[in-house]
């Protein structure tokens, strides 16, 4: 079974801004980010889960292990993201 990458951004284009934001959400959440290979932050995340994630085939995976490695780096920017939000909406002047 050949390997699908089902995370398609909507702008292609922003790319490389969403992997710069990756690498500093996770950066600052300990772990070490190569700015240049982004995507392999989920090894060391796994890791440190205890989930035994390895380059090529990992049909071993449960589902659940496969999701708390994912869940950990997309919980982390998604928390970033709203606290960004907030941190401008509090920023902007009264109407």
């Amino acid at each position: 079974m050949s390997r699908r990458n089902r995370n398609r951004l909507l702008v292609p284009e922003a790319r490389q801004g969403m992997n710069a934001f990756k690498s500093e959400v996770m950066r600052r959440e300990g772990y070490a980010v190569d700015p240049s290979r982004p995507d392999d932050v989920k090894y060391e995340v796994a890791q440190s889960l205890g989930v035994p994630l390895s380059h090529g085939d990992n049909g071993q995976l449960t589902t659940e292990s496969a999701g708390r490695v994912g869940g950990k780096i997309g919980g982390s920017m998604v928390r970033e993201m709203i606290r960004l939000a907030q941190q401008r909406l509090a920023e902007e002047p009264g109407e």
